[in-house]
């Protein structure tokens, strides 16, 4: 089965309480880093990476409630399909990631190679189930845009939170504007976005197989 065109589910309504959840535990983890409540939940390092509070995870949770709740609207796709091209996503921002980034060689244009091909992996979702990916979309930036506005008085007010570490070896002294579209714009409106896609999409099709798996193993009535 394929994506069917035509959305039969309202974007806006079904990101909304999504949406309102992801904010509430943004501002939680700002408080919790502020008040230097238990690093284990509320870490402050640059990235803030392996916190337990924090709205990484809920792509997981969301990724596969969009997906059921999709399905139940009568949006068809392939499991299977859904998953694939998740997985060729994942392959490719990774590679992104890793040219533009994590390689040690440098060359002209090599971190907007990276990041090109890391926009690019956010997208390829779409070839699987266009209808979950537009809604992932949709949450992403909904998810993203309060961090981008919140990082901005961080970096302004230096708070002591992961918004406003700076990570080791990046340039000192460099103007306002430039360290934040570097630390807070690009990262939360292209890497995270495309993790969003991506991971969602992935979750989003391991949701829909084991849900029809249970519909299907369901008795049947006489």
């Amino acid at each position: 089965m394929t994506d069917t065109s035509g959305s039969r589910i309202n974007i806006l309504q079904l990101i909304l309480i999504p949406s309102l959840i992801t904010l509430a535990v943004t501002l939680l983890r700002l408080v919790g880093e502020l008040q230097h409540w238990p690093t284990a939940l509320f870490k402050r390092e640059a990235g803030g990476a392996g916190s337990i509070i924090g709205i990484t995870w809920l792509v997981l949770v969301f990724g596969a409630y969009f997906a059921v709740k999709l399905a139940r609207a009568g949006e068809r796709a392939s499991a299977g399909r859904v998953i694939g091209y998740a997985l060729l996503a994942l392959a490719v921002t990774f590679a992104g990631g890793f040219l533009g980034f994590g390689l040690k060689s440098e060359f002209p244009g090599k971190i907007a190679i990276g990041l090109v091909l890391i926009a690019a992996g956010g997208l390829i979702p779409l070839l699987g189930w266009k209808a979950l990916t537009k809604v992932l979309l949709a949450y992403g930036y909904a998810a993203r845009i309060p961090v981008v506005i919140l990082m901005y008085f961080a970096l302004r007010g230096n708070w002591g939170t992961h918004y406003d570490a700076i990570p080791p070896g990046f340039p000192e002294n460099l103007e306002f504007w430039t360290k934040y579209v570097q630390l807070a714009v690009v990262p939360q409106m292209v890497m995270w976005i495309a993790f969003t896609t991506v991971v969602g999409s992935l979750f989003g099709g391991i949701a829909l197989a084991v849900t029809r798996r249970k519909t299907e193993e369901a008795p049947q009535p006489a």
